[in-house]
Order: structure tokens, then C-alpha cells, then sequence
């Protein structure tokens, strides 16, 4: 008895959305700091047939291997509906050594970044095992799968909601850096000539309260704008907020012992959880276009309180750890993301708001 077909590939603009995201974040993290542009005395590409080099560490060969698995995986999912299976694959390959040769080139520019062959090697066998993984997770995710139907079900068909999950992917990519507020986004002080005057650090608890409070109303009415009307909105947001807490317990986790994972809910992060809890119920009852214009109030709100926090004085000294050896380039590549995030944010609410006015005048 011959099973069931397949159900066919669909093209997924979410993928898409992802790698140019991703690929981005590649290049930023491999030029970072982008500061000390020179021209090299002989090729750029003289790293290639150089000697291995002579120290090597697990952390660096391990480091560029898993950063160039999801982008062969990312890159076999967009690939897939067009290609077969072997194509994809060999073509995420070849585009990563494309993309790995290029930036490793650009280091040379850098006194600060020093180009190698294995790093290339790294990242061409990561990328390739990303591609075998996206060829073979692409069903589920493309054809008839269980992801596919969850999101069919429960969030808005189109463009404008695949940028969006992207930009709430990126949202929980930001709370990696541990140096930020609970949720907080968009501190500037470090990429301006000039930090600014801050407040005295005792009222960092209430900072980061109504910091971490408006963020998650912010991103909870975000999210709801993407959600069907049937759709179980308070659990998915729920789950979404869930993840960031995992995901910044993740973060204290890799630069912490064991017994501090839980440094980041200081006084100020438990009252800005409590009191971003019960406002977002609230808030979720409103009318659509009110939660877009909400949301933006908050995120300009919130935006501007980072900028006006004073230094977290639970954890300082620890965050040095952070900011130098191996999180150094992680460091700056977090930082990046936390600091556009909540203006991409604001632009797509614009968006939506002049997308739904262009509806009701119609």
C-alpha cells in the first residue's frame, strides 16, 4: 500500500527574512569592532595558503562551526522549494565559502582580526551540515508539518507577519546580552561620542521595573497584532515571554556558576514582570489599532528610559567577563541587535498602522 503524498514545498518569506538577518549578523560579528581599516601589504587572500596556525582552540573551531550552521540550514529551507535535496545542500555550501572567504579577506583590513584558513574550514563543514539538517527538516517546515499547521492556525497569513516573527526572533537573540535591562533594548550610549549624564543608581530598581514592564507590554501587543482572532493570544504570549526569561537565564548560565543563573531577576526585574503581567492583560483587550499605537508609545518610553538608566549594581564587576576574551565579538554582536531592535520595532508598527489605515480607506 503506496502512503500518502507529500504535501508540496511552499516558499517560506519568513526563511528568507531570517538569513539576510543572519548573514548580517555573520558579517558584523566577524568585522567586529570595525574600527583600525587598513591596506594590507600583500593579498588579501595570503591566508589561504599560509600553515595552519599554531594555536588553536576548541572554543574558536567550535565557535565558527555552529555559526555557520544556521545559516546552511536557513539557506537549504529557502533554497529547497526550487532545488532538490542535493542541490540545496551543495549550493548552502558553496555560498558560505563564498560568504566565509569574503569576510576573512575583509579581517585583514582589521589589526584587530587575524584571517585563517581553518576558520574557513570551520565554517564551509558547519554550513554544510546546516544545509543536510534544513534538506531534511524542510518537510516539516515547508510542506504539511506540524509547525506549519500551528502557524496556519494561529497567526495572520502574509509578508508582514514572517518580518514580524523575525523581529521577535531577534528580540530573544538580544536577551543574550546580560548586560542590559530585563527586556531593555535600545541603549545607544556606548555606539555615541558621548554617554550622557546618568541618574544615581538608586533608582536603578525602579528603572528597570518600568523598563521591563513597558517592554513586555510592548512585545506582547506586537505579537498580538500578528495573531489570529481564534488564535489562544495569552498563551502565546505567554510562551514568548517564557522563552526570553530561558533565554536570559541561557546567558547568566554561560557566564555564571550555577549558582547565579538567576542574578538577572533583581528587585527591579521581579516588580517589572509583575506589573508588565497584569497591564498587558489589560492591554490585550483593546482594539487592534490601539495596541499598535500603545505599543509604539511604549517602546519610545522605554526606549528612552534605557538611555537614562544608571549602571546595574548587582552585577557590574561580573559583566567584565563578559565584555573581554571569547565574548568579546558575541558582546558587541548582542549589543548591535539590542541597540536597532526597538527602532526596526517602531518602523514595522508604522507599517501596520499606515497598512490598516490604507484598508479602512478603501
Amino acid at each position: 500500500m503506496r502512503g500518502l503524498p507529500r504535501a508540496p514545498l511552499r516558499e517560506s518569506p519568513l526563511a528568507r527574512f531570517c538569513l539576510v538577518a543572519y548573514v548580517l549578523l555573520v558579517a558584523y560579528a566577524s568585522l567586529y569592532p570595525l574600527v583600525g581599516w587598513r591596506v594590507p601589504g600583500g593579498s588579501a587572500f595570503a591566508f589561504l595558503a599560509a600553515p595552519w596556525p599554531r594555536y588553536v582552540t576548541a572554543f574558536d573551531l567550535v565557535a565558527n562551526f555552529l555559526g555557520y550552521l544556521p545559516y546552511g540550514l536557513l539557506c537549504a529551507l529557502v533554497l529547497r522549494p526550487r532545488l532538490a535535496a542535493g542541490g540545496s545542500t551543495l549550493l548552502a555550501a558553496l555560498s558560505a565559502a563564498a560568504l566565509s572567504l569574503t569576510l576573512e579577506a575583509l579581517q585583514s583590513l582589521l589589526p584587530a582580526r587575524i584571517p585563517s584558513n581553518l576558520d574557513v574550514v570551520a565554517n564551509i563543514t558547519g554550513a554544510t551540515c546546516g544545509g543536510l539538517a534544513g534538506v531534511g527538516l524542510a518537510p516539516g517546515l515547508l510542506g504539511g508539518g506540524p509547525l506549519r499547521r500551528l502557524r496556519d492556525a494561529t497567526l495572520v497569513p502574509g509578508v508582514a507577519t514572517d518580518f514580524g516573527l523575525t523581529l521577535l526572533g531577534l528580540w530573544l537573540f538580544a536577551q543574550l546580552n546580560p548586560a542590559t535591562l530585563l527586556f531593555g533594548t535600545g541603549d545607544l550610549r556606548d555606539l555615541l561620542a558621548g554617554s550622557g549624564e546618568r541618574h544615581a543608581a538608586t533608582l536603578f530598581v525602579s528603572t528597570e521595573a518600568v523598563t521591563a514592564a513597558a517592554n513586555l507590554v510592548a512585545v506582547a501587543l506586537l505579537a498580538s497584532v500578528m495573531a489570529r482572532p481564534q488564535a489562544p493570544l495569552l498563551r502565546l504570549v505567554a510562551g514568548l515571554i517564557g522563552i526570553a526569561l530561558l533565554v536570559k537565564t541561557l546567558a547568566f548560565a554561560i557566564l555564571m556558576r550555577a549558582e547565579h543563573v538567576l542574578a538577572w531577576l533583581t528587585p527591579g526585574a521581579q516588580l517589572g514582570l509583575a506589573l508588565g503581567a497584569v497591564l498587558a492583560l489589560a492591554a490585550l483587550r483593546l482594539s487592534r489599532t490601539a495596541r499598535l499605537a500603545l505599543a509604539a508609545v511604549l517602546l519610545m518610553a522605554a526606549t528612552v528610559l534605557v538611555n537614562l538608566s544608571p549602571p546595574n549594581p548587582y552585577f557590574a564587576a561580573t559583566l567584565k567577563v563578559w565584555e573581554q576574551g571569547h565574548f568579546l565579538n558575541f558582546n558587541g554582536l548582542t549589543h548591535i541587535v539590542s541597540a536597532a531592535w526597538p527602532f526596526a520595532a517602531l518602523t514595522y508598527l508604522v507599517y501596520l498602522a499606515t497598512s490598516r489605515l490604507r484598508d479602512l480607506l478603501r
